[in-house]
């Protein structure tokens, strides 16, 4: 299995040494998340002062750029670590796109499957010399001279993974991207039932294998070096899963379960900011079919039992004592 490393883009200045760190401790990939910062100017960064690390966005906002936008930074970035970045994109939800973005929202399954065929589009008129010619309902892109061509195309475009939930934007997946980004918020049920025959239907679609594909999943871990540190870990965990619950859109992983009642509670008071109050409703049921819960030297045997077979893919920087307990779990995450 691969395994990520997250890198924080709260300190540039800091990115250089963590992403070596990453780096020798084992991990495969180096993530940025887009949240507070830019996802992009610490994988730079993170490509300057490392060798073999792969650079990974998980997620970029696609819905608040066009796809020439992130066709150039693509290219640049993939051009600058040798092939190392991979383009992790995600669609957020209408209140962020058209709110704190003001950009356009509609349709967003068949609008993600548009735009990532235009930055493949875009990437062939640069890297094979088509001529561009991408006309669609949301994007339209048909001018590109020598000048606005970039020369160095030796490492081609990154891979492009699309984070997904429901079963359209997870057929979109498999259709036009080279992987999916399962969100944290799945189950080992709602995965098997719903995710991968979506991703099936797409790779059908798009006459291609499961071979060709790669399957991403976070996942939560609670765990901790002692009692104290457990308890903080499952206490934060519970309210991440609980922040998620409450969002309409992941409805139905809790609906696979039979908590189809708890959305709208948490929903509920997520709007009061009773955030304490909705963590308390995550009870061990409910954490255990979403978290790997376990002593340090549990969790990766209990993470590969679970989804062995299902997932190629994991990220999130795992608890251990010290760095060579954190390359003995990468070892063993890794077999």
């Amino acid at each position: 299995m691969i395994v990520d490393g997250g890198i924080s883009t709260d300190n540039l200045a800091g990115v250089p040494a963590h992403a070596k760190r990453l780096e020798a401790l084992g991990y495969h990939g180096a993530v940025t998340a887009e949240t507070s910062h830019d996802p992009f100017f610490p994988l730079l960064l993170a490509a300057e002062h490392t060798e073999k690390i792969q650079l990974v966005t998980s997620i970029a906002v696609a819905f608040a750029r066009t796809p020439m936008n992130l066709a150039n930074i693509g290219h640049d970035l993939n051009s600058f670590s040798k092939g190392r970045f991979v383009l992790g994109l995600g669609s957020q939800i209408r209140p962020h796109v058209t709110k704190r973005f003001s950009m356009p929202w509609s349709k967003p399954a068949a609008r993600m499957r548009e735009f990532i065929s235009a930055m493949r589009a875009i990437w062939d008129c640069w890297h094979n010399g088509s001529q561009l010619s991408f006309k669609g309902d949301f994007y339209d892109h048909s001018l590109m001279t020598p000048m606005f061509t970039p020369l160095d195309s030796e490492y081609g475009a990154p891979r492009v993974m699309l984070a997904a939930v429901g079963p359209l934007m997870t057929e979109v997946a498999g259709e036009v991207a080279d992987g999916v980004i399962i969100h944290s918020f799945t189950t080992k049920k709602y995965l098997q039932e719903v995710t991968l025959p979506a991703v099936e239907k797409g790779l059908e679609k798009a006459g291609r294998s499961r071979s060709d594909f790669q399957i991403s999943y976070p996942g939560f871990i609670v765990t901790g070096k002692n009692e104290e540190e457990f308890n903080a870990t499952k206490k934060a965990v519970c309210k991440q899963i609980a922040f998620y619950g409450s969002t309409p859109a992941y409805a139905p992983v809790l609906g696979s379960h039979g908590w189809g009642d708890l959305q709208p509670e948490l929903n509920k008071l997520s709007k009061m900011g009773n955030w304490d109050e909705m963590g308390s409703l995550i009870t061990d049921e409910i954490l255990n079919e979403f978290a790997i819960v376990g002593e340090l030297d549990q969790v990766v045997d209990k993470f590969k039992n679970r989804y062995s077979g299902l997932v190629d893919r994991t990220m999130g920087s795992l608890p251990a004592r010290n760095d060579e307990h954190a390359k003995e779990l990468l070892r063993n995450l890794s077999a």
